[in-house]
């Protein structure tokens, strides 16, 4: 399963956006002393004592204000506690309970999930008097906290791991290929899972989906066991969640994290927009093989330069997905299509494989002869050893005499001499940096 998921829920200006920044570490949520100002979902991978998890911040929920946007920050925030396994209940210690929050926490009792209550805004022990109030709204012991000094945040994360499901054993056998299929809307998704599904030689098991946020569907392609990942979220959640913009990132993130390799869609027809930078970028860094596939390609007007203007623009847009095979298809007219599952098959292939320590020696030695690292103030980088350490994404330590010394660009190079050597397509590369002596 991926990993838990925790929403952050409470009504305008509690300091939820305070509270979200200081458990990811980053200012990544807009924080200002103006009620409403998270306009909607916000999302980030958090840890703590060693449980990972996603962590999302919503906009406030407020049933008195006529303010046009609150209806779909309410519904935002509807979606997200429904994606939760955790919700953290944030209030305000200085102004007491309110009518919102009394109306917040009836829609939280219907959820049946389970709820962490932290008020907030608890600077100092003279205000721990401010928390006793809170009791009545029947979630049990509120955790006094304050996001603007870090105050009861150490306390509150030891409640919400306690909540955290438990992991299952990973359902499918180590040489079956999962596969999941992420997009923006209305990209063809669905009809690419059913093109898939229908193609030739394909034999679908009538094996029942096993998780609840994506459906699992087994089969067979060439005496290879896949599961496809199905991440569309229409046929099990209604059509909400595909006409929402961000219509359900969380079973996206959670089923990349399941995969051994993504299929990130695009709609040829339409061009490369915002939202699907959004989308790679969640599967680059999600470490998974990614494959690129252009759908729609029958729609398009074509000549016999367009093919490479798209994969111009897609390098362009997508410099961090420079490893990705690129595909185009019609899941409408199943041209192409038949090229998807070998490719998938490479990929993973790709993502699992593993180098011998000498040989990846022998390559980092020779690289480093051949163009020496910079100095810095008179002091050069060595790199005594190189062994992987990984793979699903393959990942590779590099131990240094001064890892400070480790410019990113000499880093880079080295990663495109790895590259160079082994056929790493379609599958990200991790380098670790560590000092001799670690």
């Amino acid at each position: 399963m991926g990993n838990p998921v925790v929403a952050i829920v409470g009504r305008p200006n509690v300091g939820k956006s305070t509270i979200f920044n200081r458990i990811v570490g980053e200012r990544l949520a807009i924080v200002e002393d103006v009620p409403g100002v998270t306009r909607d979902r916000l999302y980030s991978r958090a840890e703590w004592l060693g449980h990972s998890f996603h962590l999302i911040d919503t906009g406030g929920i407020d049933f008195d204000d006529h303010d046009i946007l609150l209806d779909p920050i309410r519904h935002q925030a509807e979606l997200a506690i429904d994606e939760a396994d955790v919700i953290i209940f944030v209030v305000d210690g200085t102004t007491g309970i309110t009518d919102s929050d009394q109306e917040v926490a009836r829609m939280l009792y219907r959820s049946k999930k389970p709820i962490v209550l932290a008020v907030n805004k608890i600077d100092n022990t003279q205000r721990l008097n401010d928390v006793f109030e809170f009791y009545s709204l029947g979630f049990g012991e509120p955790f006094a906290v304050s996001g603007a000094h870090a105050i009861g945040i150490g306390d509150m994360l030891d409640e919400v791991i306690k909540h955290f499901p438990e992991r299952e054993e990973d359902e499918y056998d180590e040489d079956v290929i999962r596969v999941s299929v992420i997009g923006r809307p209305n990209v063809g998704k669905s009809s690419l899972v059913n093109a898939l599904l229908g193609e030739e030689r394909v034999i679908v098991s009538d094996i029942a989906g096993t998780t609840r946020d994506a459906i699992d569907t087994p089969f067979t392609f060439e005496e290879q066991d896949y599961v496809l990942i199905d991440t569309a979220g229409m046929r099990k959640r209604g059509k909400v969640y595909e006409s929402t913009e961000k219509y359900s990132v969380m079973r996206a993130l959670r089923a990349m994290e399941r995969s051994d390799v993504v299929l990130v869609v695009l709609d040829g027809e339409e061009g490369i927009i915002e939202q699907d930078k959004k989308v790679a970028g969640y599967a680059h860094e999600a470490g998974r093989g990614v494959i690129i596939v252009v759908n729609k390609w029958d729609a398009v007007e074509k000549d016999e330069k367009t093919m490479n203007r798209f994969i111009a623009d897609i390098r362009e847009e997508f410099k961090y997905l420079s490893y990705a095979p690129i595909v185009f298809v019609s899941a409408k007219t199943k041209q192409r299509i038949q090229t998807i599952l070998p490719k998938v098959s490479q990929v993973a292939e790709q993502h699992a494989m593993r180098i011998a320590t000498p040989v990846l020696n022998d390559l980092i030695h020779e690289a480093t002869t051949v163009t020496p690292p910079p100095t810095d103030k008179g002091r050069r980088l060595r790199v005594n050893y190189v062994t992987q350490v990984a793979v699903k994404p393959p990942t590779f330590v590099l131990f240094v005499n001064d890892r400070e010394l480790m410019h990113f660009s000499y880093q880079r190079y080295l990663e495109n001499k790895i590259r160079e050597a082994f056929p790493f397509e379609g599958t990200p590369i991790r380098i670790l940096v560590r000092n001799k002596s670690e």
